[in-house]
């Protein structure tokens, strides 16, 4: 009998400290989707959600990821994918720099997929700025997505399409009224659409100017409970004082009455020096009848305040409280975001029971595939023939073209995201050029007038390693550059990237690094809209050529901090 006690006893203790362990595993981290993917908005159908992201003068452009439980994220495709989507009005060719696609949203309706949003694209010979707003759609989120739909004579930038109960389809966007009361000022308008022939129609409403002084409102998101109208914006620019604030009304059309409480989410009451800041433009999303989470951009400030990924996307627990007030006539209901802390937390309890996160912080491409992986991006639509998967069969072809890294330009230089501060990347390379001024190699880059390419030179008596690097003002220059007698056409590049310093090392037998050179990390910081990418460049520095470099693999570790 004691036996069968002791047994028992210790059965259950050790089912104590099973689930003891298993609820400690419960939790996640933030960012859900780590690397430059900002503005995020979600949308949910059946038991599947789907994010998309800004992409900027990125292409394909519109990255789509879904997930079955919010935290484990897979990147499934791009609502533009066709070069032909973004050649003419969508033009994501010649775009400048933090021009091209602002803030997405994407929505589900009868069995078809919206995504609506903004390009942006300065035109130099007329010196102005052209705001142009589409819409794509999709059975599959996947692909293909349709041409873009432009709507006519809507002014601003950041759309919202909103599904109202009674059949009617609104257009939410953002634009600068026409007498602003100070710099800065930003407006929210409403107005239908027509879907079957894709344009406005009826009378334009105007619904709010935000909620503390309106400085850059933008980013807009209706919502409907209770048959109650909530619109939920951005504010503040997009530093440290951005900002979410919401408005309620009985009307879609308004009047709209501010949350006393505004902002509902931000990191302006906190330090600088907090691990994520700038945290905004944000969407909503019931994930099932009554419980509500949001995601919303951040930049983790592990570089200088700021980070080389620039904005990614995080994952915040909501919930609905009325508002307690006796003496109010009428009373509300708002979103409370991390009712817990008031902040984004870095571990977070999992939404969904008896799920678990599974971060893979690695990434690696042997090129065996007929199509390229959907992780990499180039800036702007590549040019013709830029690379080949079918050339050399298992290695990824980049061919040398005149083209160098310049703004508004197309270079041979394509790559996928930076996910950590800290990080292992290689990249073995065939190489052997008949052209003199022929390079190739890798790269890690932010801009056009902010990057770093490791490559080896042809030059007239062999070849020779150089390390180049441009930063924001000043023009493109060569760190280092070393003859190297013991080239061949085989070598293993990589950068490690730990304690804020950059590291090149080269190895020429693939099994011996030497160190090459050093930069600080904070080189390429992240000063604008999007994040690193770290890649592959080739180039004939001007002169036409037949070169072109073989790649048989890259491989990338990230390090993730507590």
């Amino acid at each position: 009998m004691i036996f069968k006690y002791i047994k028992l006893l210790y059965i259950t203790l050790v089912l104590c400290i099973g689930f003891q362990i298993h609820s400690q595993n419960q939790t996640f981290k933030n960012p859900i989707i780590p690397g430059g993917y900002p503005d995020p908005s979600i949308c949910k159908v059946d038991n599947t959600f789907y994010v998309v992201n800004s992409s900027f003068e990125y292409f394909p452009g519109l990255p789509i990821h879904k997930s079955k439980d919010l935290v484990n994220w897979e990147l499934i495709g791009y609502g533009l994918h066709r070069e032909d989507q973004c050649n003419s009005i969508v033009n994501l060719v010649d775009v400048q720099s933090d021009g091209g696609i602002h803030a997405p949203t994407i929505r589900h309706h009868k069995g078809t997929f919206y995504i609506i949003t903004t390009n942006v694209y300065y035109n130099e010979d007329t010196k102005t700025t052209d705001f142009v707003n589409f819409i794509i759609t999709a059975k599959n989120p996947k692909g293909p997505w349709s041409d873009p739909h432009v709507l006519e004579g809507a002014p601003g930038i950041d759309p919202d399409i909103f599904f109202d109960d009674d059949g009617k389809v609104w257009y939410v966007g953002t634009h600068s009224p026409e007498n602003p009361n100070f710099e800065g000022e930003g407006e929210i308008w409403l107005q239908e659409i027509d879907l079957q022939n894709w344009k406005l129609k009826g009378k334009r409403h105007y619904l709010w100017r935000g909620a503390c002084g309106g400085v850059w409102v933008e980013g807009p998101h209706m919502y409907k409970k209770d048959n109650r109208y909530y619109l939920m914006v951005a504010e503040g620019g997009t530093s440290f004082n951005h900002a979410v604030m919401i408005a309620v009304s009985d009307k879609i059309t308004g009047p709209y009455v501010s949350n006393e409480r505004n902002p509902i989410f931000s990191t302006r009451h906190l330090s600088y020096d907090n691990w994520v800041h700038s945290t905004g433009h944000a969407d909503l999303i019931e994930v099932e009848e009554g419980r509500w989470y949001m995601v919303a951009l951040g930049v983790r400030g592990d570089e200088d305040r700021g980070s080389n990924m620039g904005r990614e996307t995080h994952l915040i627990p909501v919930q609905w409280e009325e508002e307690p007030f006796e003496w109010k006539d009428e009373k509300y209901e708002w979103p409370v975001v991390a009712p817990k802390t008031g902040k984004v937390e870095r571990i977070n309890p999992v939404p969904f029971h008896f799920t678990s996160q599974k971060r893979n912080p690695s990434y690696t491409d042997n090129f065996d595939a007929e199509v390229l992986d959907l992780a990499w991006n180039f800036r702007r639509v590549p040019l013709k023939q830029t690379y080949s998967l079918t050339k050399n069969k298992g290695h990824l072809r980049l061919f040398t073209k005149p083209n160098v890294i310049k703004e508004r330009k197309r270079a041979n230089l394509m790559g996928f995201r930076q996910t950590e501060s800290d990080f292992e990347y290689l990249a073995k390379m065939n190489f052997k050029p008949k052209s003199n001024l022929s390079e190739a190699g890798i790269s890690i880059f932010q801009k056009d007038n902010n990057y770093i390419t490791f490559t080896a030179i042809k030059g007239k008596e062999g070849f020779s390693l150089q390390l180049r690097l441009a930063i924001p003002n000043r023009d493109p220059k060569i760190i280092k550059k070393e003859f190297n007698s013991r080239y061949t056409d085989n070598i293993t590049f990589k950068i490690k990237s730990e304690n804020h310093n950059h590291l090149y090392y080269y190895s020429i037998d693939g099994s011996e690094f030497i160190l090459f050179s050093r930069t600080e990390a904070n080189l390429l910081l992240s000063k604008g809209y999007t994040g690193a990418y770290l890649g592959v460049y080739a180039s004939s520095n001007g002169e036409k050529s037949k070169d072109y470099a073989d790649f048989d693999w890259v491989s990338y570790i990230g390090f993730e901090k507590n």
